[in-house]
């Protein structure tokens, strides 16, 4: 039996769910969706973003940053890190890299200190 697993949602914890909306609106140039008080959901690519503000959804969670990077695959790499660097991120690589295994990407940090990449999508290394 083969489970052929798919990962369609990630979680990004985050402390104000309207500031979360508008922040990822404004770098991803998307809509969004509104599916509870505490969560807006963003298509990328068939894998859900989900902002979850744990208060705003009345849960009694404490909302700390992910641990470790979620890496976004994007066209137009240089553009988004000029935009970057114009908006709300806590921290921002000082310029694009190329990596030892070949992809172009930098790395932020959002408003909510959650650790994220953005790889140039034609350079993604998936190991093989």
């Amino acid at each position: 039996m083969t489970v052929n697993p798919k990962i369609y949602r990630v979680i990004l914890p985050v402390t104000d769910i309207e500031k979360a909306q508008k922040f990822y609106e404004n770098l991803f140039e998307l809509k969004g969706q509104r599916v509870s008080p505490g969560r807006h959901y963003f298509d990328c690519g068939g894998t859900i973003l989900a902002c979850f503000d744990s208060k705003a959804d009345g849960d009694n969670l404490e909302t700390t940053p992910n641990p470790d990077h979620i890496y976004f695959a994007v066209d137009q790499l240089d553009n988004l890190y000029e935009k970057a660097k114009k908006m709300d991120f806590t921290e921002v690589e000082d310029s694009i890299k190329t990596r030892p295994w070949g992809e172009r990407s930098f790395y932020a940090k959002d408003p909510f200190g959650n650790p994220i990449c953005f790889v140039e999508r034609k350079t993604i290394f998936t190991g093989n």
